[in-house]
């Protein structure tokens, strides 16, 4: 029986809907994983052919994909876990509880890079920036080699559970400021970027297409990876604030929106990067195009390089560069932010829906995701293994959504669901993306990065476990997770019939 009467609550405005949404799907991948994969994914002449396929599998899998977690969340009024039970049936509440711990999982570790961002922002603040690469690897160093990444991993899970401490009613007032605040930052950062000498040159590289590379496979793998990983699509999240909505709310504009909202995005935080970096460092640093592209592939400890160590340094070269860097880092913060509270929110409706009181639930998943959240915190190797580890988990997560809507009927979940007034109905361009596509694309994507695992990450290691990217390090985390959740179904399914 349920015990809390935040399950009741609705959001109150389409807006505050939307923005919401815009929070799940706007995170720290927008701002420092996409400008990245751009630069790794691009020819000698452009990198807009990432950005087609981008797009392409934008239509193809995150959209299909959040319009079936509105559909779902919506129809049941529960979280994911109790969402399945209801909806596939009790012998597959494994399924979403595999759901529901891979987005927490991977809350662990994105509240410690959240930490990260809140800790630059003070430094950005009230320090001066770095002016060469070794003085920018000392404050790095010396933050990761102090109790700081454990004080700011507490804020951000502490500032989280005060977010979602009253139920979508506070979710709701803190993305319509959050979020309104972010693109603000992201506009002025834009608008600074594009306005400095020879910025113009970065971002004619990023939109040009070299035509060849879309024969490359890489191309179109990395621009389906990173549209898993930043829209948010297929992690149960959409489904969790599904259970919010009015039936007056659309599930198929609204996730159009989401979609293309977040897209747009990324690609003005990559405009503002890539503006930047061929700017100061052709400018300022003499570098030409070639070694400035091969600092924006730099990865670093964690992926943290270009992000952590190169943007500061830049930053101090541009006039006004202290400011830039301090809304830099605070709308890093704000975007991670927004959505770790989502992560948040789906563990605890998780125990809302168990019965438990949301303020117990709340306090609960505050001291859990802190706790498992700690090792990554102390070791870069750690969080790198756990962000290897579950994102990974979620091609697996988004085949699951999708094996929802064929166990249950594609056609059956379309025909029972209420479109609102006005609203898109989803035809064929939907059903066959969640029938074939999202299905055929994990699995696809899972060989290639378990192939890339044994031939690239780990070659000589591939079977040990304590390499944090080995094979061996994902499949045993995996069936460990899967192994009890398949012995405990029968249990897990009776805690939400």
């Amino acid at each position: 029986m349920l015990a809390d009467s935040s399950v009741d609550q609705r959001f109150g405005t389409r807006v505050g809907l939307l923005l919401s949404a815009l929070g799940i799907a706007v995170g720290t991948g927008n701002i420092w994983r996409f400008p990245r994969i751009a630069a790794q994914s691009g020819g000698d002449e452009g990198a807009g052919a990432l950005i087609l396929a981008w797009i392409i599998f934008l239509l193809l899998w995150s959209v299909p994909l959040i319009i079936a977690e509105y559909m779902i969340g919506r129809k049941y009024r529960f979280g994911v876990i109790g969402s399945f039970v209801k909806g596939m049936g009790k012998r597959f509440a494994w399924m979403g509880a595999f759901v529901a711990f891979v987005a927490t999982a991977i809350g662990f570790f994105y509240a410690v890079i959240v930490g990260w961002a809140l800790y630059y922002f003070f430094q950005m603040l009230f320090f001066p920036l770095p002016v060469t690469n070794v003085e920018s690897m000392a404050i790095w160093d010396g933050f990761q080699s102090s109790w700081w990444p454990f004080v700011m991993h507490f804020l951000a899970i502490a500032a989280g559970g005060l977010a979602i401490w009253k139920g979508v009613r506070s979710i709701e007032k803190v993305n319509k400021v959050l979020i309104p605040f972010l693109i603000l930052i992201i506009l002025a950062a834009v608008i600074r970027a594009i306005s400095l000498p020879g910025s113009g040159q970065g971002i004619a590289y990023l939109f040009r297409i070299e035509w060849a590379q879309l024969k490359t496979p890489d191309v179109w793998l990395q621009a389906l990876t990173q549209n898993a990983w930043d829209t948010g699509a297929g992690w149960g999240l959409f489904l969790s604030y599904a259970a919010y909505m009015h039936a007056r709310h659309g599930t198929v504009k609204n996730a159009f929106i989401t979609g293309f909202g977040n897209n747009i995005i990324s690609l003005l935080m990559a405009t503002m990067i890539f503006g930047t970096v061929f700017s100061v460092m052709q400018f300022g640093y003499g570098y030409a195009d070639a070694e400035v592209l091969e600092v924006m592939k730099t990865s670093g400890p964690a992926s943290t390089g270009l992000t952590f160590i190169w943007m500061p340094q830049l930053f101090e070269r541009m006039s006004g560069g202290g400011i830039l860097a301090v809304f830099f880092f605070l709308g890093l913060a704000c975007a991670g932010f927004s959505s770790l509270m989502s992560m948040l929110e789906l563990s605890t409706r998780a125990l809302v829906d168990r019965g438990i009181k949301r303020n117990k639930a709340v306090l609960l998943i505050i001291a859990f995701v802190y706790l498992l959240g700690v090792p990554s915190a102390m070791s870069l190797n750690i969080l790198s293994n756990q962000d290897f580890v579950w994102g990974l988990g979620l091609m697996v997560s988004g085949v699951f959504i999708a094996s929802f809507c064929i166990k249950y009927g594609i056609s059956r979940l379309k025909n029972e669901t209420e479109f609102a007034p006005g609203d898109w109905k989803p035809g064929l361009w939907w059903e066959i993306p969640i029938r074939f596509f999202v299905p055929a694309a994990g699995v696809i994507l899972l060989v290639w990065w378990m192939y890339l695992s044994v031939t690239q990450f780990a070659p000589e290691e591939w079977f040990n476990p304590l390499n944090p990217f080995s094979l061996m390090s994902v499949l045993l985390q995996w069936l460990a997770i899967t192994g009890l959740f398949i012995v405990f179904n029968k249990q897990i399914s009776k805690l939400y019939n």
